[in-house]
């Protein structure tokens, strides 16, 4: 986690929902939101191992496919009653026009009849706030007879996580400060004036400063001067 610079604030947020939940508390599930390599799924990946780390076994990290949504159910119904708790993870969780999965997801949030179990929390990461292409959203709005009524239902999947992490795109000086704590953590020992010109031009290259673009350096560097990258 003291890699993960620049989203103190939904660091901490985040931390303190899943710590509740792992120590068998209420919590909320969580939906980070926004710009792309910024580090959600990092994140969620990052504080479950620490809590472990902190609490060995105290809780499981399930990924599921966003295309297996629809198999949530039969999941949960797995999971009911076991004595772990289990973290639930859709990485780039989205929903395009005439995909109807969203209303069985609502359902699992919500608990529907069976009612969620209480050793399960779900986090799911998505570029769109609304889990919804904007412009399918307007379109539909515009399209439809009763629109608000369409947006409302389009929209109220997102309103099922009790909380939601915005991730904003990076400026130059956390990106770089980024890349010296990968030099600093794993003894690459390169200059930091001929580090910061080439990561710059990194970036340039991409058209982004991001963790991921960062990531991706540090990974190039390292190859060059011959060295391995060992978490």
């Amino acid at each position: 986690m003291a890699l993960i610079l620049g989203v103190e604030h939904q660091k901490q947020l985040l931390w303190e929902n899943t710590e509740r939940f792992a120590k068998g508390y209420p919590a909320n599930h969580a939906l980070l939101w926004g710009a792309r390599g910024t580090g959600k799924s990092s994140l969620v990946k990052a504080v479950h191992r620490e809590l472990n780390q902190y609490k060995p076994g105290a809780l499981a990290l399930i990924e599921i496919a966003r295309e297996d949504i629809g198999s949530l159910p039969l999941l949960l119904a797995q999971l009911k009653g076991q004595p772990r708790r289990f973290l639930l993870l859709c990485d780039d969780l989205s929903f395009d026009g005439g995909d109807a999965t969203y209303k069985s997801l609502k359902s699992v949030l919500e608990g529907g009849l069976s009612g969620r179990p209480d050793n399960v929390l779900f986090y799911a990461t998505s570029n769109r706030r609304h889990l919804m292409p904007r412009e399918l959203l307007e379109n539909e709005q515009r399209a439809a007879l009763h629109g608000s009524e369409v947006i409302d239902e389009k929209v109220s999947l997102s309103d099922r996580f009790g909380l939601w992490l915005g991730f904003h795109t990076m400026d130059q000086p956390t990106y770089l400060a980024i890349i010296a704590a990968y030099d600093a953590h794993f003894g690459l020992g390169y200059p930091a004036d001929r580090r910061e010109a080439e990561a710059i031009e990194w970036s340039r290259t991409r058209g982004a400063c991001s963790g991921r673009v960062a990531w991706q350096y540090i990974n190039d560097l390292a190859g060059r001067l011959g060295k391995k990258l060992e978490l």
